[in-house]
């Protein structure tokens, strides 16, 4: 496992852990500008390349492909990652676990699984709604999708014009092979692909992001379809092809520079997108969160914290998701921990770090 490491100044043994997990389609190097000044607070902070990701090898050693076992990537094994870098770095507890886009259920898993290891967390950017209920009946023989993934599927290829989720998307088989060959480049494809879910694209404040009305089966499908073709994409477009065109006409931003991208699009083109996809092939497949059926009905005890960009349509991009969260699945979410960074996008930790820092040392002092 590779991680991205800072420590105190004086190196301390006993100074608090804290783990920044990243989502897709990022690395650990997407914290380089939360590590130095959490660290500078006093906390030992460790972010990793998660399973799939970056210089995080799995034991062939080789870049994963479709037809591999998707086993590796139940989330039962990510949590399992994080508590295995938990013991190997010598602690026996975690001061916050700290997980961005679809690190976020990793972090909220590892909150609900282990609250004696874990003693706060923080989500950012992706509601967690609780583990999933317990089947009532057994899928159909041959499924692939989730039959709530295959209703809803049906249901927006229905809609004029047909539309398709972007977890079914990239589910697919030709998913990571579209987004490693872009018809404009990796570079062009993964600057537009940053840009329209920033705060910095128009589109993301005309209207601003708010929480969708979805009342019964065919509400939902009418709220998804008012998402950004990010989210709920053309039937028939590809990834790069849903944000070609979008590029920023202006310099590259101060948050991610070319040279900074360059450290993505190297990693990319190394290993490929497949381990990372898979994480969606899971989420979205027959049977592959079944096992999370476990725990059910549990909730998160520990103090909980939400951080995302107010022009981040990720907060509501799940209709009701953003409400369970806070009045149910997380039971010590203060109202003051819900927050969210004004003028920030989807990838607020790199947009505004500076605030994202502010509240974490916030949270961390009052539930020290």
């Amino acid at each position: 496992m590779h991680i991205l490491e800072a420590l105190p100044e004086d190196n301390s043994t006993n100074a608090p852990l804290v783990l920044l997990l990243h989502g897709f389609p990022e690395l650990a190097y997407c914290w380089r500008k939360i590590l130095g000044p959490l660290a500078n607070a006093g906390c030992h902070v460790v972010a990793p390349d998660q399973r799939g990701y970056g210089r995080t090898t799995n034991e062939s050693g080789k870049n994963v492909e479709y037809a591999d076992s998707l086993e590796p990537f139940r989330m039962t094994n990510l949590v399992k990652d994080v508590i295995g870098l938990v013991y190997g770095l010598g602690y026996d507890s975690v001061a916050a676990v700290v997980g961005h886009d679809f690190g976020s259920p990793v972090a909220a898993y590892c909150a609900l699984i282990r609250p004696d290891l874990f003693k706060s967390v923080v989500l950012m950017s992706a509601p967690f709604t609780g583990a999933p209920r317990i089947r009532p009946e057994p899928l159909l023989p041959g499924a692939t999708l989730d039959p709530t993934w295959q209703m809803l599927s049906a249901a927006l290829a229905q809609l004029d014009p047909p539309r398709k989720h972007y977890m079914v998307y990239h589910s697919t088989p030709e998913a990571a092979q579209d987004l490693s060959n872009p018809p404009n480049g990796l570079q062009a494809s993964l600057r537009a692909y940053y840009h329209v879910k920033s705060g910095d694209w128009q589109g993301n404040s005309e209207p601003c992001p708010h929480p969708l009305e979805a009342e019964g089966p065919t509400g939902v499908v009418r709220a998804l379809a008012s998402l950004p073709h990010y989210y709920v994409m053309p039937l028939e477009a590809s990834g790069s092809v849903a944000v070609q065109g979008l590029a920023p006409s202006q310099e590259a931003p101060d948050w991610l520079t070319d040279a900074e991208l360059v450290v993505y699009i190297e990693e990319f083109k190394r290993t490929g997108y497949q381990g990372a996809l898979n994480w969606y092939r899971i989420k979205t497949g027959a049977g592959g969160e079944d096992d999370l059926a476990l725990f059910s009905g549990k909730r998160i005890e520990i103090p909980a914290m939400f951080i995302s960009g107010s022009l981040d349509w990720g907060t509501y991009q799940s209709p009701g998701a953003t409400e369970i969260m806070r009045r149910r699945t997380c039971s010590k979410m203060d109202d003051e921990d819900f927050v969210l960074i004004e003028g920030a996008g989807h990838w607020v930790q790199q947009e505004n770090s500076a605030e994202v820092v502010k509240e974490l040392l916030r949270f961390l002092s009052k539930v020290a």
